[in-house]
């Protein structure tokens, strides 16, 4: 299979992809149908990728684009997760989904859920840990999604869903910008009538 990787140009996943027997295509830019016929690509695995997939490209490859997102779905959906569970003090941890026509909301593939010391960890530490398990997560579920024999569930509708431009509310309380320690921002953004979780 020829996979296209979404996001970084020094991604981990292209070794671990290649390890397995499989090509791999590595672009930043917006791509199109055009551009997935001309690199005969078959698969799509997205992680830290700034642009939407559009409708033509999900039709051209259904149910052959995954995402890989650093949040217990369905909670943290779209920008900055790591920093909104902290501040929505909301499950933490990473997830593989197929990806739809919404932000984040593709059936899920696996996950798992990440704990932290509240009282040793900053942003910053956080943010490496969860990008190290969802690596260690995508090697152990990789084989399975390439043979075709993954597990795939529906996601909840509840959880959270967040913009960039939502955490400027809250830049004032990184006074140490990612070093900040995650027990000085822990439910600072908690409504109580926007709670959706349990």
């Amino acid at each position: 299979m020829r996979i296209l990787i979404l996001g970084p140009t020094d991604s981990p996943f292209t070794s671990i992809i290649r390890k397995h027997g499989n090509e791999t295509v590595n672009i930043t830019e917006p791509v199109d149908v055009d551009f997935l016929k001309k690199n005969a690509i078959d698969f799509i695995v997205s992680y830290g990728y700034r642009y939407l997939l559009r409708t033509p490209v999900l039709k051209f490859l259904p149910d052959q684009i995954i995402n890989l997102h650093i949040s217990y779905l369905p909670w943290n959906r779209g920008a900055d997760p790591n920093l909104w569970s902290f501040l929505e003090n909301t499950p933490k941890g990473v997830s593989i989904h197929y990806i739809d026509e919404g932000i984040d909301t593709g059936d899920i593939i696996v996950q798992k859920k990440v704990f932290f010391n509240l009282k040793a960890e900053t942003l910053a530490t956080s943010y490496h840990k969860l990008q190290n398990e969802i690596v260690l997560l995508f090697e152990q579920i990789w084989p399975e999604i390439v043979n075709g024999t993954n597990p795939r569930k529906r996601q909840n509708i509840a959880g959270s869903y967040h913009k960039t431009s939502d955490k400027k509310k809250y830049e004032h309380l990184l006074v140490k910008g990612w070093d900040t320690p995650i027990i000085d921002i822990m439910g600072r953004a908690i409504k109580t009538s926007e709670k959706t979780w349990g």
